[in-house]
């Protein structure tokens, strides 16, 4: 009844906003319903997020926002197929085994004590989450994760070496992602937004991303390892059998196959393509030009193309499976094995199978809503009511988005809430007298600082779905985490 209740609210209380912003114009105030319909299924989660976000192609057109053709495309945006063509990397990486390799190699070397094993596990899903999906490094790192847990000496030992090593892994993952411009779907909603909505200017490139994101990554990411030290590890002796289940599990992986050197090697080349492709001033008279500069034929080469180009061959590079099938003959008795099946280093069907459909379609949706509050004419609208919410100073400005959009990331997608969020920025950032982009990019890293609720997003679920972690033990070291992430976007973007 509940559920039914919740999902009745969204069209319900956008019939509403539309009544009773009427006045405003019959497609600005349908525009808002709309928006207050999605938030309303986003966020509670009572509808797939992936359905709630195929809304745009029925609503925009029976309500005179949009036609279907012109909202389908933001469906097919490149930032999709940027998407995409990163998973498939991360596939790559994940069919060969080199994810587990890299990750057990950092984690040996850092050391036996349990404040070591959680910075080795914490940088070790960071530094995969940079280039691939979060939710996927707090995948492969949760096994490594929850095999040393089970190797602490008695109980308290293992419960909180758990809570400390399983946060870790989520907010390495969430952290690690912010760094990069792939490493998390709200940075690639950004992206693409900011190209959608201010087509004559630069874009901000892979390398110019990075050149704040992994600053701001490291520090976090050292505040984040010296809460979960104080709170969990400060007491706990050295776990030297963890440390010798990690250097057994590597012996046992035996030298690099072949398939891990072709998936790193895709792999490299893609990411050494993103960071080296933009333009990126390091300084006035330090200037990079990229390989998209003028006069070499390669400016219509996007980051998605490079994803797909370096994807692809993955598909076409024969790899053999380990895998035997056994023969019975007519008497009963096995005989030998047949010969071993041979395949593509990456199947399509087992690329088919991991590759998160929803989430596509999830970035589609919020692209398509912020395509509305520009045609609809409510981004307007919208930034003259905000002009007057302005705090005259840059730092408690910037400290208070993030704030706002942190809690917001608390309650639902932190996609959603950055289709949600960045276009409303991006409209009032003029009127409190600021650029865009000093609005946009604070907001959508915050949109990725939820450490508080399990729901808040796949890793802070995923880990929390073990069973190892107390609701209350998430929420008190959460809202540090929370508060720190405010105070270091307020400090670095405001200042």
């Amino acid at each position: 009844m509940r559920t039914l209740l919740i999902r009745l609210a969204g069209p319900v209380g956008g019939m509403l906003a539309f009544l009773l912003l009427h006045h405003l114009g019959n497609v600005p105030a349908a525009m808002a319903g709309v928006v207050l319909w999605m938030a309303v299924w986003w966020i509670s989660e009572t509808v797939p997020l992936a359905v709630t976000s195929l809304l745009p192609l029925v609503l925009f057109p029976m309500l005179d926002i949009a036609s279907t053709a012109d909202t389908a495309l933001n469906y097919g945006k490149d930032i999709i197929f940027l998407f995409l063509g990163g998973f498939l990397l991360a596939l790559g990486i994940e069919r060969s085994g080199l994810h587990k390799r890299a990750a057990l190699w950092i984690i040996e070397r850092v050391g036996p004590a349990p404040s070591r094993l959680l910075l080795g596990v914490m940088l070790g899903t960071a530094l995969l989450s940079m280039w691939i999906n979060s939710t996927a490094s707090v995948l492969v790192m949760l096994p490594i994760a929850l095999g040393l847990v089970d190797r602490a000496r008695n109980d308290a030992d293992r419960r909180k070496l758990g809570i400390a090593l399983l946060l870790g892994v989520s907010y390495g993952a969430t952290i690690g992602g912010m760094a990069t411009p792939v490493g998390t779907p709200p940075n690639l909603v950004f992206m693409e937004l900011s190209k959608q909505l201010f087509p004559d200017r630069a874009p901000v490139g892979f390398g110019q991303w990075m050149t704040f994101g992994v600053p701001l990554m490291l520090i976090y990411l050292t505040f984040a390892w010296m809460l979960l030290h104080m709170m969990f590890t400060r007491r706990l002796a050295n776990d030297t059998q963890g440390a010798a289940q990690v250097q057994q599990e590597l012996k046992d992986l035996g030298e690099v196959s072949r398939d891990e050197l072709f998936a790193a090697l895709f792999f490299i080349l893609a990411a050494v393509l993103w960071i080296t492709g933009g333009r990126v001033e390091f300084s006035a008279d330090v200037v990079f030009e990229g390989w998209r500069r003028e006069g070499w034929g390669l400016m219509g080469v996007s980051d998605a193309a490079v994803a797909i180009a370096c994807s692809v061959p993955l598909f076409l590079i024969r790899s053999k499976l380990r895998r035997h099938t056994e023969h019975v003959d007519p008497s009963g008795e096995e005989t030998a094995a047949s010969s071993p099946t041979f395949t593509s280093l990456l199947p399509w069907h087992f690329a088919q199978e991991r590759i998160p459909w929803g989430v596509l379609l999830l970035i589609g949706g919020g692209l398509a809503l912020a395509s509305g509050f520009e045609s609809s004419g409510l981004a307007g609208i919208i930034g003259s009511a905000l002009a007057g919410w302005s705090t005259g100073n840059g730092f408690a400005q910037i400290g208070v988005i993030a704030v706002v959009v942190t809690v917001l990331s608390e309650l639902g997608s932190n996609t959603a809430v950055a289709g949600l969020a960045l276009p409303l920025l991006a409209s009032a950032a003029p009127a409190w007298g600021m650029d865009a982009y000093a609005a946009m990019i604070p907001g959508t890293l915050a949109a990725s600082c939820g450490f508080m609720l399990p729901i808040s997003s796949p890793m802070m679920a995923i880990v929390f779905g073990t069973g190892r972690i107390p609701a209350g033990a998430m929420l008190r070291t959460g809202i540090w985490m929370d508060l720190a992430g405010a105070l270091l976007l307020a400090l670095w973007f405001g200042w």
